[in-house]
């Protein structure tokens, strides 16, 4: 059986710090291992200007050993992700410029970044606002984003994490259900912006979430099968913890 996503809220942010790192390499090695097609490879932690996110998704250039594929993935067309919301914007003005502008790797081209939230990320509004600054600046340079946030909403996110960075590119309602209050979310860089959000809760297994290589081919992020690697190979005092907080 899989394991059920837990309560990190029930525990000092520090141990969660340990699980997030343990994690991202989990999920590197998981796209690494056969999840990305050819002439693509992730990585952890690696810094680009201006930007510092959880996991890399990148293709080798043309001229490199891989075949240079521009596609490559599950195609949208024929197996669109299943989320409970898909949100669209019309074509963004600023898209076009953005095609203009290539962000380079010394290792190839950056095409999606995946950011696991943690507690200092909401913690005060200016780091909610660093990290939300983040992802949009991703999204208009034409990288995909991929955002995992296990924290329940606060008064400065009060429906999560996705509504402050959509409604950067378009303004609409969003509400997450009453019983599902953690958000994972998949933003698509075209010009026409795509979000694919599934909210999940304490309890519930995580659904694979799709990180996206092109506007067009995307491939599936295995999040509870990560996530389980992750918790087994944890410290038993620190899986203790999380669950029977009350004993610490």
């Amino acid at each position: 059986m899989t394991v059920a996503l837990h309560d990190w809220t029930a525990v000092n942010p520090g141990l969660f710090h340990h699980f997030h790192q343990r994690w991202i390499q989990a999920i590197s090695d998981a796209l690494n291992a056969g999840a990305l097609p050819a002439g693509y490879y992730a990585l952890a932690e690696q810094r680009v200007p201006a930007w510092e996110p959880d996991v890399l998704t990148l293709q080798l250039p043309p001229n490199s050993e891989s075949n240079g594929h521009e596609d490559g993935g599950v195609a949208v067309a024929t197996a669109p992700p299943q989320t409970r919301f898909v949100l669209q914007t019309d074509e963004d003005v600023y898209a076009s410029k953005a095609d203009r502008i290539a962000i380079h790797h010394p290792l190839g081209d950056v095409v999606a970044v995946i950011e696991i939230v943690s507690p200092g990320n909401k913690g005060t509004r200016t780091a909610l606002r660093t990290f939300v600054d983040k992802a949009v600046e991703f999204l208009r340079n034409g990288v995909h984003v991929l955002i995992v946030d296990l924290f329940p909403p606060s008064p400065r996110d009060p429906e999560g994490i996705h509504p402050l960075i959509w409604n950067e590119f378009h303004e609409e309602p969003f509400a997450l259900p009453a019983d599902k209050r953690l958000t994972l979310a998949s933003y698509v860089a075209g010009r026409a912006k795509t979000a694919y959000v599934e909210p999940v809760a304490v309890g519930d297994e995580l659904p694979d979430m799709p990180v996206f290589l092109t506007v067009q081919h995307y491939v599936p992020v295995p999040l509870a099968a990560t996530y389980e690697t992750t918790w087994n190979v944890c410290p038993q005092p620190l899986r203790d913890a999380v669950l029977h907080p009350q004993v610490r």
